[in-house]
């Protein structure tokens, strides 16, 4: 619960340096607010353009699938990921992964004792998995900035709902208040007067 504010000049002021404060950073939050929507929105076209380059290269090894149960051709054995090389990107003040490339251990592999088409068929799964690890970077981009919108979302509720409108109202009622309190001061002075008046 808010603070009750006193009704005094001192008061007023600080309501007022607090407003100003507020609505200077509004037009920020809802910059950032505005921002992130559209960075998700144009993710949106990337993440999808990836899952069907996933689908065709998924479509380009089912050929191989039935080669790949071979015992002498095990896929696990030849494509390891050694890293996933990463940028890190500022969006709206939130920092996010950017995909640069899977690396994959160099698995020295005899020619003759592993079938003709196993260079081919890595070839095709190492384009797999790369694109599942692009997707999986893009997924934590866009959960970071869902994340950040929901939060600059929160604030930007909270002060065109909650703070902005309270401090409005309190630097009405202190103004009231003081507005009444010079009336009365006014009113207590002429009283005096035509006292000390009278008196004489």
């Amino acid at each position: 619960m808010a603070e009750k504010p006193k009704f005094n000049k001192t008061a007023l002021k600080q309501q007022r340096d607090a407003l100003g404060k507020y609505e200077k950073f509004l037009p920020i939050l809802l910059l950032k607010k505005m921002q992130l929507q559209l960075v998700l929105r144009q993710m949106e076209p990337v993440v999808e353009g990836k899952l069907r380059d996933r689908e065709a290269a998924v479509g380009a090894v089912l050929p191989w699938a039935g080669l790949l149960t071979d015992p002498s051709a095990d896929a696990d054995d030849y494509i390891q990921i050694q890293e996933v090389r990463t940028k890190k990107d500022n969006i709206a003040g939130v920092e996010v992964p950017e995909f640069e490339e899977a690396v994959f251990k160099d698995v020295p592999y005899s020619l003759f004792a592993t079938p003709a088409w196993l260079d081919s068929a890595l070839e095709y799964l190492a384009k797999v998995v790369t694109i599942r690890e692009e997707l999986r970077i893009l997924s934590t981009k866009e959960a970071l900035l869902r994340e950040e919108l929901r939060t600059t979302t929160q604030r930007v509720n909270l002060f065109e709902k909650k703070l902005i409108p309270e401090l409005r109202e309190n630097i009405r009622k202190i103004k009231i208040f003081l507005g009444d309190e010079e009336t009365a001061a006014v009113g207590r002075a002429k009283l005096a007067k035509n006292k000390l008046k009278v008196e004489n």
